[in-house]
């Protein structure tokens, strides 16, 4: 594992690792966590994720008059976390163009994959429709290095 936590890879395209720990509010009466809040992991972590790469959503919003949509997502299931587990959610960009944003969100605790997911957010303008991603928007969320 990295030292910032998830795997090292070579050519990583990790735009943002996220830690969170898991507490009885994410888990069933067994102490695993229930499957619909994989998905709450994966949206505070992209939130973070735009964040952490100047993007606020809430200045999209009143400057550029754009909001995200998740238009469509999946998940793969691999493992179970656990009560009191530490995990890490990575997000890598896998495209942005047209109106459309796709990331690459998994869940890991430590080398262990436990779910891997695929969001694609539409980019909205005022009136609901489908507008272009912002240069500026695509530009911040390009891998650095």
């Amino acid at each position: 594992m990295s030292a910032e936590g998830g795997p090292a890879a070579a050519g990583d395209t990790v735009i943002h690792r996220h830690f969170l720990r898991v507490y009885w509010e994410d888990t069933d009466a067994g102490g695993i966590v229930y499957f619909a809040n994989y998905l709450k992991f994966a949206e505070r972590a992209r939130t973070e994720a735009l964040l952490a790469r100047g993007i606020r959503q809430t200045e999209l919003r009143e400057r550029v008059g754009i909001v995200f949509a998740v238009r469509e997502v999946s998940a793969r299931y691999l493992r179970s976390a656990r009560l009191e587990d530490q995990l890490c959610v990575t997000t890598r960009v896998e495209a942005a163009r047209g109106a459309r944003l796709v990331l690459r969100q998994d869940i890991w605790r430590e080398e262990t994959c436990l779910a891997e997911t695929r969001v694609v957010l539409a980019c909205l303008g005022r009136d609901g429709r489908p507008v272009r991603v912002p240069a500026e928007v695509r530009s911040a969320l390009a891998p650095s290095g």
